[in-house]
């Protein structure tokens, strides 16, 4: 395998593991964001220690290293071309894809906490603004409507990420390769699958609502 490849997957995956939630908590609230809400190092349950500030911070910074892990990738097609493998006209959007699927397992699967992360919501949304910037705002734009329409932040952002692989397709042309879609695919099939507590709850009618509601009888 080409070392650049290599080089990129290790590089996006070590960006994607750094755990802001659990470091901002930690630093300055002495407190461990695992031990309060879903156990989760997200701002979401960070927000659940009572900082919003921080809930903030962690959302901007697990973004903010997904943006990094990709342009990383275009950094290297700009000024180091010949570093990176021939695999044909869609080559550097392949390897932004594969750097965007890394630093979203890196955050799902921290080798700093072994291995216990959030959801990747935060960083997949970074890393592709990297990628395909208008089918990012079409991926919001559903995820405002849905949470407006049921109150589910975990039905939104599901929803959000499917819909993110069909949106770069038809809005951003260089990713229209099977390596491409595969890989973006992938990404969001995972952030997924890390909502299956969730999806369970909202199958048993008892998911949190935004604004602590829940379905059922509570």
């Amino acid at each position: 395998m080409n070392h650049s490849i290599l080089i990129i997957v290790f590089t996006s995956y070590l960006l994607g593991s750094i755990p802001f939630g659990y470091l901002l908590v930690r630093v300055f609230r002495g407190l461990d964001v695992r031990e309060a809400g879903s156990g989760n190092i997200g701002a979401t349950n960070v927000a659940r220690t009572g900082s919003k500030g921080l809930a903030v911070a962690t959302l901007v910074l697990d973004a903010l290293k997904g943006w990094v892990a990709v342009a990383h990738v275009f950094h290297m097609a700009a000024h180091h071309p010949d570093h990176l493998p021939q695999l044909g006209a869609h080559t550097v959007y392949v390897l932004a894809a594969l750097a965007a699927l890394f630093a979203i397992i890196g955050h799902m699967f921290p080798v700093w906490l072994r291995f216990k992360g959030g959801k990747g919501v935060a960083t997949s949304v970074g890393a592709f603004l990297g990628i395909a910037p208008l089918a990012v705002l079409v991926s919001l734009a559903v995820f405002v409507i849905v949470v407006a329409l049921t109150r589910y932040v975990s039905l939104g952002s599901m929803l959000a990420a499917a819909i993110f692989p069909p949106a770069a397709w038809w809005l951003k042309p260089q990713t229209r390769s099977a390596a491409v879609a595969l890989l973006i695919t992938a990404s969001s099939l995972l952030i997924i699958l890390r909502h299956r507590d969730n999806i369970r709850r909202l199958v048993a009618g008892n998911e949190n609502r935004l604004g602590g509601g829940k379905t059922g009888g509570g």
